[in-house]
């Protein structure tokens, strides 16, 4: 371990980075600690760690970032110092958390009908069944490694995430289409989504190819992103079976109240609420 180092060196990183990885966190948590923590690297400009630095970095990203995105990047930062044995933590930005979603952040049914839809019209066959698999069967973009050949035969794929296994049914229209998919693709066993280097595709590469859907589509670019199609499952989920430890355990979720945070209703239908209370008595005559 690392003790009272001031200044950041790209070996401090490194050796976080492997850290982080014996800790078995998720690729992608690794990959953006990192990326945040080389942002402040720069702020820093070579200058030395103090907590002084550290606020006045906050309050810089205040001025370009959201509060819940400058949140996340003083976490990986305090993750960093923590390692690093410096006696130096930021406090987050106070939010009060919202009851609603925003609506230019809401994937709507009718967008996720188009983004299909164009995906099919402009021959895309594996973005098309990729949106498809994450949306009918709420896993996660990192989760899509799981999905096999021989989890398509089965009918389910166990996903093993943070130390945790849990099963997850694949409908069995979805199956049909995935191994049609396959065998057209010349896969016979393993992951079915995959690069032309064989690979299993990853956050970046499924992101770069919604956000060029979505300009074709007619689609908001702000709704689209992999994460929002677990969400999308999550709300038809739970409007069918209304039951949130259901839904939660089909989530991979250990704490109950990350999976009330999918369900926030959009702007929308919580303005519909507020209007429907018939508490404004008296209006100006025109």
């Amino acid at each position: 371990m690392l003790i009272n180092k001031l200044y950041i060196k790209h070996g401090d990183i490194s050796q976080f980075a492997a850290y982080l990885k014996s800790e078995e966190r998720a690729p992608a948590t690794i990959e953006k600690y990192i990326r945040d923590i080389r942002v402040f690297a720069d702020f820093l400009g070579g200058s030395e760690i103090t907590k002084d630095a550290a606020v006045r970095w906050k309050e810089y990203l205040k001025k370009t970032h959201e509060a819940v995105s400058v949140n996340s990047m003083v976490a990986a930062v305090n993750g960093f110092f923590a390692f690093l044995g410096l006696d130096i933590k930021v406090k987050p930005f106070k939010i009060q958390q919202r009851i609603f979603m925003p609506a230019e952040k809401e994937l709507t049914p009718e967008d996720y009908e188009k983004l299909v839809r164009t995906a099919w019209e402009q021959n895309n066959e594996r973005l098309c069944f990729v949106m498809q698999t994450i949306c009918s069967t709420g896993i996660r973009v990192s989760e899509l490694k799981f999905i096999t050949v021989e989890a398509a035969k089965k009918g389910y794929a166990e996903i093993h995430n943070k130390g945790k296994i849990r099963t997850i049914l694949i409908p069995t229209d979805l199956t049909k289409l995935l191994l049609r998919y396959a065998q057209k693709q010349g896969i016979k066993s393993g992951t079915i989504f995959i690069t032309k280097n064989g690979k299993p595709l990853n956050r970046s590469n499924i992101w770069v190819e919604m956000k060029k859907l979505c300009k074709i589509a007619g689609v908001d670019e702000k709704k689209v992103f992999p994460h929002n199609l677990r969400r999308h499952f999550a709300v038809v989920f739970h409007s069918i079976v209304n039951d949130l430890s259901k839904l939660a355990d089909v989530l991979g979720h250990a704490n109950i109240n990350t999976t009330r945070i999918y369900l926030k209703e959009s702007g929308a239908e919580h303005r519909k609420i507020i209007n429907s209370l018939g508490l404004v008595k008296y209006r100006l005559v025109t």
